[in-house]
């Protein structure tokens, strides 16, 4: 690849806002040409709103961007590749069944509706024998290993002639090996002048390692950044986290009971099947919540998986009142365990059905002494009970929904969340499970919706939140656990939690 192709990029004032929420707020951000540059930033951030803005997906509210010092229009991700951008994402774009050369080849917008393939692979090689890494062409993408892939799609980009490369978590797919490779030959392109990188990541070893400059997001602000080499980890931990302030949704009552929800021993695949969960002891006692905090990809949605069995595990056990579980129905409502999943109209609902049969989920097979073995089960649907105990949910949860019989998937985000919401704590709960609750949420949403989870708690379920928001997290928990690499790195609890220390750890640099 010759040298002095990268390209500069450059924001101006960038603002984006959704109806009266404002992701991104008056970003300029300067990414000059040949440097490697980090984006750092909490969930929520801002960050993929403003490479969204920048690649075309989005068109900001108002703001500019320069592509090599002049003013660009871009007005759709085919403007963003015309002038020469391009984006590797955090999960594989490529074809399963195709070959590297196939997915080289036919990712070209002038690709030949006949291929010429000996002229095609010629043309490959020459290009392979200018970049500083290869693949092997002839292979299958799905008999490649995760790094390859990932190499892949890098040299996917190149090969399209972009010279401003945006990473999406380039690494969360990776072995630790694996990514040093890959972020090791984009900074000797970079080094080289032949790419541009701006890298979105939460791993300030990665940082550290391989990036030039950084730059910190938080709440759609930019708040910070410069030379890596004159910023220490703490530095980027506090521009990120910024000055916290613990605030209660509720008023606190009620005493630590038992322990109603205990793991010991977990051992489990993570997504990639490449690393491992392991948590070896958490515990979580009626009448409190138990906060898991970090950053995305450290293995908090595997553990939320393992809870609700969805995940095996090759060791250890969960328990729910001493009694292993699995996760099942039964088990569920024998034991009174709850869930609200992220991202429920996904996970915890059938979006093609009505509110009321949503709402009926957990009860529609019961007669109404609500017994549990099979003499109990109805073997027909009661409508009108169905319809009585959705009115009753939609009116005390607030749901705003045209009719009890229309599609949950015409509610807002909002409303879907009330609802499961509902659902999951319209009789006696004694452990709750959830994972980002207010993810997405406008603000009354999010009030609503926390100050339901705290009444849970003071009326003395045990309540585990894992939250990718740490002010979610400081907000309602008694004790807070840091996930990190798969593991729970640290505990604390909320009377004593030092934030910069929390940092630390998230970031995995305690």
């Amino acid at each position: 690849m010759s040298k002095g192709t990268a390209i500069g990029v450059e924001t101006l004032h960038m603002t984006k806002r959704f109806g009266d929420f404002t992701a991104l707020d008056d970003v300029s951000i300067k990414i000059t040409p040949g440097s490697f540059h980090a984006l750092l930033g909490e969930n929520g951030a801002g960050k993929s709103t403003l490479v969204k803005c920048m690649m075309g997906f989005y068109q900001p509210t108002s703001g500019q961007m320069l592509i090599n010092d002049r003013e660009a229009e871009i007005r759709n991700p085919r403007d963003a590749h015309a002038s020469g951008l391009g984006m590797v994402y955090q999960h594989f774009t490529l074809v399963p069944s195709l070959t590297a050369a196939e997915n080289l080849v036919i990712a070209r917008e002038n690709a030949p509706a006949v291929i010429d393939w000996r002229k095609e692979r010629e043309g490959l090689q020459a290009f392979l024998k200018t970049m500083p890494f290869s693949v092997a062409l002839d292979q299958p993408v799905n008999r490649l290993a995760a790094g390859e892939k990932q190499k892949l799609e890098l040299l996917k980009q190149l090969y399209l002639g972009r010279h401003f490369l945006i990473l999406d978590e380039p690494t969360s797919v990776l072995t630790p090996s694996e990514a040093d490779e890959l972020l090791g030959m984009v900074r000797d392109l970079t080094q080289a002048g032949a790419l541009t990188c701006l890298m979105i990541t939460h791993k300030f070893r990665e940082v550290t390692a391989f990036a030039d400059v950084v730059s910190v997001l938080r709440r759609g602000a930019h708040v910070g950044g410069g030379k890596v080499s004159e910023l220490s980890h703490d530095d980027m931990a506090a521009m990120m986290i910024g000055d916290k302030t613990l605030t209660r949704s509720a008023d606190r009552s009620g005493e630590k009971g038992e322990a109603v929800l205990t793991l010991d021993g977990i051992s489990a695949s993570d997504r990639s099947g490449l690393k491992t969960i392991e948590v070896e002891s958490l515990r979580v006692s009626a009448g409190e919540v138990v906060g898991i905090a970090g950053v995305s990809g450290n293995g908090q949605m595997e553990l939320m998986e393992v809870l609700t069995g969805q995940r095996p595990v090759s060791r250890g056990r969960v328990n729910v009142k001493s009694e292993a579980f699995h996760g099942t129905r039964r088990q569920a409502r024998d034991l009174k365990v709850r869930f609200l999943p992220e991202e429920p109209l996904q996970n915890a609902s059938a979006g093609r059905m009505s509110v009321a049969e949503n709402l009926a989920f957990r009860t529609f097979d019961l007669k109404k002494n609500g017994g549990l073995n099979g003499k109990s089960t109805r073997t027909w649907l009661d409508r009108a009970g169905m319809s009585r105990l959705a009115v009753e949910l939609v009116d005390a949860f607030k749901v705003k929904t045209a009719s009890i019989e229309s599609p949950i998937a015409s509610l807002s985000g909002g409303n879907v969340q009330r609802a499961v919401l509902a659902r999951e704590l319209s009789d006696e709960v004694d452990l709750l499970i959830i994972a980002n609750p207010c993810f997405g949420l406008d603000f009354s949403a999010v009030a609503e919706i926390r100050a339901r989870i705290m009444a849970a708690r003071n009326a003395g379920a045990a309540v585990l939140l894992i939250s990718e928001d740490l002010d979610e997290i400081l907000e309602l928990s008694d004790r807070v656990l840091v996930m990190s690499e798969g593991r729970i790195a640290y505990e604390t609890p909320i009377a004593t939690l030092d934030v910069g220390e929390l940092g630390r750890h998230m970031a995995g640099h305690a």
